[in-house]
């Protein structure tokens, strides 16, 4: 049996987004974003309200995405709860930061999973990123040269109970597992 829950937002998993920019002074600043995901097949889609973060995207017309990670957590909340405006972020959590060679725009060093991309638009909210480069940890790719999602430890965030949970384990092989049922 099921039961209605009425009309609410909804959607699982939400990946937990550290966007990072830099502002006029060339100080890094990241924000964490829980509602964004994929716009196409080289553009991200994160929905933002006015931050210093929106600021710094109107300005340098770029930014990262960093995906947060179970060691992160903490941190990740941080720069989700406290604002650039009132205090600099990235000194108080200790982070370590490098500046993108293809965007300007900072790498958070503690996220495994980068993202580099160019403001491609931002209206009403809703950021449009160009994805140009991904940089990832060494120590996450595998001997096959191909990224090791499960050593990540990437989190999500569960907006039924507002918490961080780790991404599982596999379960199946996309575009694989489905054939069996279709060529029946």
């Amino acid at each position: 049996m099921r039961k209605d829950l009425g009309k609410k937002l909804a959607f699982l998993p939400l990946p937990v987004l550290m966007i990072g920019t830099y502002d006029a002074d060339g100080r890094a600043n990241v924000m964490n974003a829980a509602w964004g995901g994929v716009h196409d097949s080289e553009e991200v889609f994160i929905s933002l309200g006015k931050h210093k973060t929106t600021d710094n995207l109107a300005l340098k017309k770029a930014f990262t995405v960093g995906f947060a990670t179970k060691e992160t957590a903490k941190i990740s909340d941080y720069f989700g709860v406290a604002s650039g405006n009132n205090e600099d972020k990235i000194a108080k959590a200790g982070v370590h930061v490098v500046k993108s060679n293809h965007v300007d725009a900072p790498i958070i060093e503690e996220y495994p999973l980068t993202l580099e991309c160019t403001v491609k638009s931002f209206s009403n909210g809703e950021l449009i990123g160009e994805i140009v480069n991904v940089s990832v940890d060494e120590k996450y790719i595998d001997e096959n040269g191909t990224i090791d999602v499960g050593k990540m430890n990437i989190i999500a965030f569960d907006m039924f109970n507002n918490h961080y949970r780790v991404l599982g384990e596999i379960v199946g092989n996309a575009f694989k597992d489905g054939l069996e049922l279709k060529n029946s």
